[in-house]
């Protein structure tokens, strides 16, 4: 294990500390950042997934742990922010023994580090490598966890969604409006849910054939197109994109005709410029790391003994947050996104500063 830290205590990115992993009896390879710990141990979960390279998983590590930070600190939590991520094909390569290795790896951090599910690793995994570490959330019932956090993910998402309705039409519902969904996963199908009590019209697409059928037999209302594509450039409202990063970028938001975004995906802008390009097009994008930290506020929940009525009236309050972005950036003149991060940095640096007050 290597830990690159610089005499300052952060690395060329910005992080307090990247932590390789490898465990070569059960194959791990793993990378945990932890980018901040100004308002309290970072936590973040853990994607286990195939990249095409070390460089392509330490990326990834670094946006997501930075984003992690960005989400803690606007949800109101008293948590810095990480991400890991493990380098395999979970199908072909998860195995008790490589969680646990984990595990122990998670452990060697003394808790500067709390992990929880991602892409790729789920509840039961979450209880494996408990087994190895005190510093774990979204765990099992069973284990006195949470159990799913898409449930209050995609609640958040809702109430980012309901707000952004309010600041772009005048009242906080979706109710007659076409909302299009990418991707029918753990956060999309929930959201789905929502939308359809609340009166919208769903349309929705997902690579996965599953998921498909999951819609047909729950929600034969949904109107199920082709790809992403499709979706983006049929007649819609909103565009929840609710997979994996890098959905909003030079090709889709030319064509893209909704007039909100706001979804569950994590990393949504594929690069820098891509909020001012929403902008000039008229679109209002809610920041993700904002309306999407409904899971995070679950799992964090369980670190004082998890109680999902107390965690479900904090992720109400993500309709609040956005509602005070959105004025913020009008105000300011600014991309909502922008907005966000200057929210964040300011929490950071004003309740991070209280830790040099000395206690003796």
């Amino acid at each position: 294990m290597g830990v690159f830290v610089s005499s300052d205590g952060t690395d060329a990115a910005g992080h307090e500390q990247v932590v390789f992993c490898q465990d070569r009896h059960t194959g791990l390879k793993a990378i945990i950042g932890i980018y901040s710990t100004a308002l309290g141990p970072a936590l973040g979960g853990t994607r286990f997934y195939p990249y095409e390279s070390e460089e392509a998983a330490v990326t990834d590590v670094l946006n997501l742990s930075r984003g992690m930070a960005y989400k803690n600190a606007l949800a109101g939590l008293d948590l810095g922010g990480g991400k890991a991520v493990i380098w395999g094909d979970p199908a072909l390569d998860k195995s008790e023994a490589l969680l646990r290795a984990y595990g122990r790896f998670v452990e060697s951090l003394r808790g500067r580090y709390y992990t929880a599910c991602d892409v790729g690793t789920y509840v039961p995994d979450m209880d494996v490598i408990a087994r190895e570490t005190r510093y774990v959330t979204g765990r099992s019932v069973e284990h006195g966890g949470a159990g799913d956090s898409s449930v209050l993910t995609a609640w958040g998402v809702f109430q980012g969604m309901r707000a952004a309705a309010e600041h772009t039409w005048g009242t906080p519902t979706l109710a007659g409006r076409r909302v299009g969904i990418a991707g029918l996963g753990k956060v999309g199908k929930y959201l789905a849910g929502h939308l359809i009590e609340d009166g919208a019209s769903v349309v929705a697409t997902d690579v996965s054939s599953a998921a498909l059928e999951w819609a047909r037999t729950t929600y034969p209302q949904i109107d199920l197109v082709e790809d992403t594509q499709a979706l983006i450039t049929s007649d819609i409202d909103v565009y929840a994109p609710c997979a994996l990063g890098g959905a909003l970028d030079d090709d889709t938001v030319p064509v893209l005709r909704a007039k909100i975004v706001t979804g569950g995906a994590n990393n949504q802008l594929a690069h820098p410029g891509i909020e001012k390009l929403l902008e000039e097009r008229g679109i209002l994008y809610t920041p993700d790391y904002v309306v999407n930290a409904g899971g995070v506020i679950q799992v964090a929940d369980e670190i004082e003994g998890f109680n999902f009525e107390r965690a479900k009236l904090r992720a109400t309050k993500i309709f609040d947050t956005t509602s005070q972005i959105l004025r913020l950036a009008d105000d300011e003149g600014v991309p909502p996104a922008v907005a966000a991060d200057r929210l964040a940095e300011r929490r950071m640096a004003e309740v991070g500063r209280l830790r040099s007050i000395y206690l003796g």
